[in-house]
């Protein structure tokens, strides 16, 4: 069993009271929260501040709940400006004020910790590093007297960026005890020179909260699992490696809107990662001796990991976002990229499509944004060749990122026309807002009039995508 507590975010249910959006996260399944401070949500400049402190501590008493305490609200220190002031902005003494609140709060609460970052830098690097250095002295002597454990966390585009940049805030401080690390994984897929297990395993002894999301590299996009790039078995894999207890909570702040099916979800995915390491893990680790195994493990991946739909409130069918075996063989074709040279990846790529089943090539074009790039002409022959078909399980795998990335326009808009002849959600096809012009407008404008002319109903996605491009 886990020694860790998985949670979820109150960031991520924005639209609910507090007391509904904790009593959901219970129900659900989840042993923590983590909570973030806003208007909303406890407010920290509430005139009855500790009154409410103490009736949300009964509350997650009641509930069974674990907690931390997380500080990046985006307008609750200045409407105009999110997340300003920061630690270094020119004046952070509403930034300090605050974080000692939520010091107290997180002393109320019991909480693990209270999780921080940096703030965006506007001025030269060595002066945002002299101001965040010369204002920690005040947020850590908070920290100490009330006993509560500091976790800086690492945020794509602010100064302490990496996991190496809060390293070194904290050496420069002298390794004060209370200061510990915050890890959102899913920044590690998005800026970090390692993967997300790496990341967790330079951080043994200093990881104090950990958040939950996935992501692609170089984009800063919290992602439901399975959407990014973030090998989540692997990633509590390595939770359990170094002895992690504390709090490991869902982070998808623009998910609001969906929260109690998004929660649910991301528990179903988690769930399944943790029964899949031990197959999983050991299936890699025998493709990377022995490369030639995954003509074997490739095909049994249904077997052991289950066929079920990631999403499978919003996606039953697993054409947006895929289902469990697709990222099962994800995991083993990066693990046979890392093995052979490119021209074998290649050959061996393009027979596990050919001699594979339905099930089989979708896990191969699903793969393609992962290891794609070191066999690109191999791809897009895959690509073209799923594209002409009528499956619509392939069809939709085949428009992934990989796609989105290599294939070529005309190609490209005819794959988006045929989602639509056979009722795929145009929400399988990635960076559709990014590679649409007008030329793909035309066609789908004729394809609605053809269909209006025959008396026959205009798909759904169709009329969205007429009504929101320009």
């Amino acid at each position: 069993m886990s020694g860790y507590h998985l949670g979820y975010g109150t960031n991520g249910f924005a639209n609910h009271r507090l007391d509904d959006a904790l009593a959901i996260i219970a129900d659900l399944g989840y042993t923590s929260v983590a909570l973030t401070l806003d208007h909303q949500h406890l407010d920290p400049f509430a005139d009855d501040l500790a009154a409410r402190v103490d009736r949300v501590a009964h509350r997650l008493g009641e509930l069974g709940l674990r907690c931390v305490v997380e500080t990046g609200a985006r307008f609750l220190l200045d409407p105009w400006h999110k997340h300003e002031p920061t630690l270094v902005s020119e004046n952070a003494d509403q930034r300090l004020d605050f974080l000692a609140r939520a010091i107290r709060v997180a002393e109320g609460l019991g909480a693990d910790c209270v999780s921080f970052w940096s703030g965006v830098s506007t001025v030269d690097e060595p002066t945002a590093w002299e101001r965040l250095r010369s204002r920690m002295p005040v947020v850590l002597a908070e920290a100490d007297r009330s006993g509560v454990r500091l976790g800086l966390e690492p945020e794509p585009g602010m100064l302490v960026e990496t996991l190496s940049n809060a390293l070194r805030l904290r050496t420069e401080l002298g390794d004060p005890e209370p200061l510990g690390i915050t890890l959102d994984v899913g920044h590690c897929v998005a800026v970090e020179p390692t993967d997300a297990a790496d990341c967790i395993r330079q951080a043994k002894g200093l990881l104090v909260n950990v958040q939950l999301d996935d992501m692609r590299p170089r984009v800063h996009e919290h992602l439901e699992f399975g959407d990014g790039e973030l090998d989540l078995p692997a990633t509590l894999a390595a939770l359990d490696e170094i002895g992690y207890t504390g709090v490991a909570a869902v982070e998808l702040p623009r998910h609001s809107h969906a929260a109690p099916q998004v929660a649910r979800a991301a528990l179903t995915a988690l769930r399944a990662a943790r029964l899949d390491q031990s197959w999983l893990g050991e299936a890699q680790r025998r493709v990377a001796t022995d490369p030639a195994a995954v003509a074997t493990l490739f095909p049994a991946a249904g077997r052991h990991v289950g066929r079920g739909p990631l999403h499978p409130d919003t996606d039953p069918d697993g054409l947006v976002h895929g289902t469990a075996d697709d990222l099962a063989r994800t995991r083993l074709l990066q693990t046979l990229a890392a093995a052979l040279p490119a021209a074998e990846f290649a050959a061996e790529l393009a027979d596990l499509y050919r001699y594979g089943d339905g099930a089989e090539r979708r896990g191969v074009l699903r793969a393609l944004s992962a290891v794609g790039d070191k066999a690109v002409a191999t791809g897009l022959e895959l690509v073209r060749d799923a594209l002409r078909t009528n499956d619509t399980g392939l069809v939709a795998a085949a428009l992934g990122p990989f796609a989105a990335r290599h294939l070529d326009q005309h190609g490209w808009r005819h794959g988006v026309l045929k989602c639509l002849f056979t009722g795929i959600p145009l929400a399988a096809v990635a960076e559709l807002d990014r590679r649409a012009d007008d030329e793909l407008r035309r066609m789908i404008t004729d394809y609605a009039g053809e269909r209006r002319a025959a008396g026959r109903a205009v798909p759904a996605d169709a009329l969205r995508f007429l009504e929101e491009t320009p």
